[in-house]
């Protein structure tokens, strides 16, 4: 799972398209961009996307007669329905609105971006919530005749969900409203108050019409008011989020590799921060350290790794972990977290039940939940929480949740990378809600009625009584306790799990 990411949502895997990027050409172009369009429904995503897949992009002819000789004309225009190019499916030709996420790309003299076009209905903000996931920066639409909205804030907010740091508001259709001035900065003074209150590095308001094509990729000569960047311009200047990635070290363990030989890997992506040869890493939850002789890779080996590459590092020791472990310098490490307060967007149509086996997703890891507590919503009128103990479809709430046991999760405005967080159905694996840890504690809540806990004797003497005390072994025994107590989660049990004791109480790993 992508550590910024609310996870790859099954309708990104399947539009995302295939780039054949070829890598001196990224290089060339400076990276890559991904560029995501939100806001309220008919306020033009597809219609601006379409005028800077036209102005900007190496279209075929082909593509370009198509939308010439399809009679479609933009509203009240004699200029082609650009918005052509973004729309796929039959379903949205048919109704004019855009349901799925579409991706398309193009490149600049300095960039390639990868655009993803979400949806504007509140129905589909799952669908908006899974794109934003990806984007380094975002563009939110709004109709320069009526402002900042509702939906508006709901997208913006759920962009401060999940990480995007680098907005801009589109005010769209500025030749409906006589390209006014007044109109533009009215709009930019409430987004501006609006973004206050979250955690943007850069929120900039740019006026357009996209029909037109006003200060989308040329400057506008109706606006001569305005002289800031055109939106192309300024897009150029945005990085990515793997070049801003931060400089505490993390790398979550997706698998061991073994070669049948001397060769023990960990294998993962470094999420933040960089690792070299001869560094000693910790894991979080078993204390275990180790010093990095060897970073693999398919292509070779390398002196040192950073954010965004996926490696295998072979330590001079065996230590006690697997998929799921946070390895992290010693100095600066994650939380082994008990406790979790979290805010999430629900993202499912079926309403939050106490009662229900819900279980915590981390970057790589799977936790049974003991107990979770809504404690408010976020009103999209005031943007103030207000006290509530459920929620619904589309709603932002604050939690507090119990782990069954110890994950390794950092506060997400400290280290985004490993603050993401998911919660699923533990019967059918369906993502419920997305969100993001904003405050993690070491300590334990006490158990509530019904609570479970799983005892080490318990499951020495019973589950993995065949289970040694060697690292291997372990290992195995955490992987059956964690699928018991899914499996009493999925039936409504609260459930903790005790964990093993220290490889340092006087037992041999390698027995």
């Amino acid at each position: 799972m992508s550590v910024h990411a609310l996870h790859k949502h099954e309708s990104i895997e399947k539009a995302q398209p295939h780039l054949e990027v070829v890598p001196n050409l990224v290089r060339e172009l400076g990276g890559i961009t991904h560029l995501l369009t939100c806001g309220s429904v008919d306020d033009g995503k597809s219609t601006l996307i379409g005028r800077l897949l036209w102005d900007a992009s190496d279209l075929y002819e082909d593509q370009r007669e198509n939308v010439r000789r399809s009679g479609r004309k933009a509203a009240g225009t004699d200029l082609p329905d650009f918005s052509m190019l973004l729309d796929g499916l039959v379903a949205e030709r048919e109704q004019g609105i855009t349901i799925d996420i579409a991706w398309k790309y193009f490149d600049t003299d300095t960039r390639r971006f990868v655009i993803i076009d979400s949806p504007g209905h509140e129905q589909y903000t799952r669908n908006m919530a899974s794109g934003a996931s990806h984007a380094d920066v975002a563009i939110v639409l709004v109709d320069a005749r009526s402002g900042v909205k509702k939906q508006t804030k709901r997208h913006t907010a759920i962009l401060d969900l999940v990480g995007v740091k680098h907005v801009v508001l589109a005010v769209n259709k500025m030749d409906l409203v006589g390209w006014s001035e007044d109109v533009f900065r009215k709009i930019e003074a409430d987004f501006r108050t609006l973004c206050w209150k979250f955690n943007f590095w850069d929120a900039t308001a740019i006026p357009l019409s996209a029909v037109f094509g006003d200060n989308v990729s040329a400057a506008s000569e109706n606006m001569s008011w305005y002289s800031g960047p055109t939106l192309i311009q300024h897009l150029e200047k945005t990085p990515s989020r793997v070049s801003e990635a931060g400089s505490v070290f993390r790398f979550p363990v997706q698998t061991v590799l073994r070669d049948g030989l001397d060769f023990r890997g960990l294998a993962g992506t470094v999420t933040s921060g960089s690792v070299k040869v001869g560094d000693v890493v910790v894991d979080t939850l078993s204390n275990a350290s180790g010093k990095v002789i060897r970073i693999a890779t398919m292509d070779g080996d390398l002196e040192s790794a950073s954010a965004g590459q996926a490696v295998a590092l072979q330590l001079d020791v065996d230590i006690d972990v697997s998929r799921g472990a946070v390895l992290s310098a010693p100095e600066m490490r994650p939380v082994a977290a008990q406790t979790v307060e979290a805010r999430f967007v629900w993202l499912s149509e079926d309403e939050f039940s106490p009662t229900a086996g819900y279980l915590l997703r981390t970057s790589t890891d799977l936790v049974p939940i003991s107990n979770i507590e809504i404690k408010g919503l976020l009103d999209l009128e005031t943007m103030a929480s207000r006290p509530a103990r459920a929620c619904a479809a589309n709603d932002i709430a604050i939690a507090k949740i119990s782990l069954g046991r110890a994950a390794a999760i950092d506060v997400f405005t400290e280290t985004p990378e490993t603050g993401t967080l998911l919660l699923v159905d533990s019967i059918t694996g369906a993502t419920m809600a997305g969100g993001i840890a904003t405050s993690v504690n070491s300590k334990a809540e006490q158990p509530v009625d019904g609570h479970f806990v799983l005892k080490r004797d318990m499951l020495a003497n019973g589950l993995n009584r065949d289970l040694s005390m060697s690292s291997k072994d372990r290992e195995e025994f955490m992987r059956r306790a964690n699928e018991v107590a899914i499996i009493l989660r999925s039936a409504g049990v609260s459930v903790a799990i005790e964990p093993p004791p220290p490889l340092d109480d006087g037992m041999d790993p390698g027995l």
